[in-house]
């Protein structure tokens, strides 16, 4: 489970590094554009500038013709050509690690999914070896029961066997560390016991446990059901 707690907290990170890379390179994009366009007008207004120095008199009009500086044109068309180149370049580097970090979040996010379907099945296991092992000690006593139905002796005879069954359910459940809750004679205690009436008693103390319906458990400390009992009512005790 750490393995899965990492690759959550990596999948978590990586996301939005993935958003940022995508929208860095859509204002990159942007930006080069502008800086390609700035730079073409810019060399295209330094060339206007020594074509219109580099101006001669025409003998026949008596007039300035301006000479046609072609170095200049091409100047700015290198020099856009070269931003461009550098700009798209660069856009390429930033798609071929944002597909790198792509790539690597889906095998990051396989692997979670794996280490999921890992623990779920683990879990699956644990249960069905734990329900098989509490059935496994309880077989023997379900076998003497069915030779109990089998009997054919006397009442007394199938009572007694029935009492040597539980005695040795008893035992499996103590080996489990399963105990039944005390009852009888007890102060009634609202954390293990469940009322279902009072009895009127003046030879007991009030509030004690004077019947039990059934049987509660608990394992260790914690409990699996309370037990359902009848308490005594003690007028004299209420009086006094």
């Amino acid at each position: 489970m750490p393995h899965c707690a990492e690759q959550a907290a990596i999948v978590a990170v990586t996301e939005p590094m993935r958003r940022k890379i995508d929208q860095a390179m859509k204002e990159q994009e942007t930006e080069l554009r502008g800086r390609t366009h700035n730079v073409t007008e810019e060399q295209a207004a330094e060339a206007k500038q020594p074509a219109a120095q580099a101006a001669v008199i025409d003998p026949a009009t008596d007039q300035v013709a301006p000479v046609t500086d072609r170095s200049a044109d091409a100047d700015v068309g290198d020099g856009a050509a070269s931003v461009a180149t550098g700009g798209a370049t660069e856009v390429e580097s930033l798609k071929v690690e944002r597909d790198q970090l792509l790539d690597r979040l889906a095998r990051l996010q396989a692997e979670f999914d794996n280490a999921r379907k890992r623990a779920e099945r683990e879990q699956i296991e644990f249960r069905d070896y734990a329900i098989g092992n509490v059935v496994e000690k309880f077989l023997p006593v379900m076998d003497n029961f069915q030779l109990a139905l089998q009997s054919t002796g006397s009442a007394e005879q199938l009572r007694s066997g029935v009492e040597l069954i539980v005695k040795q359910m008893e035992e499996v459940l103590r080996g489990m560390q399963v105990a039944a809750i005390p009852t009888v004679g007890e102060q009634f205690d609202p954390r293990v016991h469940e009322a279902l009436g009072s009895v009127e008693r003046n030879d007991v103390p009030d509030h004690q446990v004077v019947e039990e319906v059934r049987r509660g458990y608990k394992v260790r400390e914690r409990l699996l059901r309370p037990a359902m009992v009848r308490v005594a009512h003690n007028p004299r005790q209420v009086h006094e």
